[in-house]
């Protein structure tokens, strides 16, 4: 291969003039060397464009930055708000949000009555501005992804298991900080910082749900049968005074006649008196004997009562 390139210059070299180029060949050469110097021109000004524009950065409201030189590794520094310098092509930086954020997890658990229990768990968190370099070096940007969803896991299930069902429900806010402290301690070790901790959603298995119904039904128709059972003795005791009072109300009307035979006289007046205002305030005509209506206060009734009272009295 070499021999047939060595052959092939030499056949170049003998067809070419000895006097050299002819005199146009010097016009094309200063057209080359000209469009050689802008070809340069052009490059230069490519290069020193991309440098310029890649030389600087901008840092939004609410973000900071970390900068990777291809020489030394991750710089110390975090570079706040605004315009920020850096070496093209040696250094690139890494945009982090710091504001806060929030991260949903829902997860099924166990009570420390092994009943299943649904929990949903709401955190809002952000990164700790003074360790992006950490967090960079050791998480990347995505540290939310990678640490959050398993940490709210097990912090959930470790702590849901140390309370019963019941209490679950009773104490939703006690359960609500035992989280929150669990989870600012796990999460101070990836320097993630946490505003706030709540319980979004507890729910239990449909067969626990019904157990409860059940026994809240069973409850309220004990509650039932109480005041039933309170309501007859009470009516129990009605009668029990009301017939003492009729007893004694007798006993009291009989003295009473065995004392004075006018009383029943006067209860005559009185039952007439009642008989009379009745039949006053009819609208109809109504004819009876006065025997019937107890009116004839002047016969001779009154007088025969009397009598057999006496009667009595006399065999007594």
């Amino acid at each position: 291969m070499a021999d047939k390139v060595k052959e092939a210059m030499r056949r170049l070299s003998q067809n070419i003039p000895k006097g050299g180029m002819p005199s146009g060949g010097g016009r094309g050469g200063g057209a080359a060397a000209a469009a050689g110097k802008a070809a340069s021109a052009l490059f230069t000004a490519g290069c020193l464009s991309y440098g310029a524009y890649h030389s600087v950065y901008n840092v939004e409201g609410g973000h900071r930055a970390v900068v990777f030189n291809r020489i030394t590794g991750m710089k110390p520094t975090v570079y706040g708000e605004g315009l920020n310098f850096n070496i093209p092509w040696f250094e690139r930086p890494y945009i982090y949000d710091i504001r806060t954020r929030p991260c949903n997890l829902q997860t099924l658990t166990g009570s420390k009555d092994l009943q299943m229990v649904t929990i949903g768990v709401r955190v809002l968190h952000r990164p700790n501005p003074n360790m992006l370099v950490w967090i960079y070096r050791h998480l990347g940007t995505n540290y939310d992804e990678r640490v959050l969803p398993s940490i709210m896991n097990e912090c959930a299930k470790a702590i849901v298991a140390k309370y019963n069902a019941n209490e679950l429900l009773t104490k939703r806010e006690i359960v609500s900080a035992d989280i929150r402290k669990e989870l600012l301690r796990r999460a101070s070790y990836f320097n993630i910082q946490l505003e706030d901790v709540a319980i979004t959603h507890l729910s239990f298995s449909p067969e626990y749900a019904r157990a409860v119904e059940a026994k809240q039904v069973a409850q309220q128709d004990a509650e039932r049968a109480k005041y039933i059972v309170l309501g007859a003795q009470q009516e129990k005791q009605t009668i029990i005074t009301r017939a003492k009072g009729e007893a004694e109300s007798a006993i009291l009307i009989g003295q009473s006649v065995k004392k004075n035979p006018g009383f029943m006289k006067l209860r005559r007046i009185d039952a007439a008196r009642d008989i009379a205002d009745i039949v006053s305030s009819s609208g109809n005509r109504v004819y009876l004997n006065a025997d019937s209506l107890l009116l004839n206060l002047l016969g001779d009734a009154d007088d025969k009562f009397e009598k057999s009272v006496g009667k009595k009295a006399n065999w007594w």
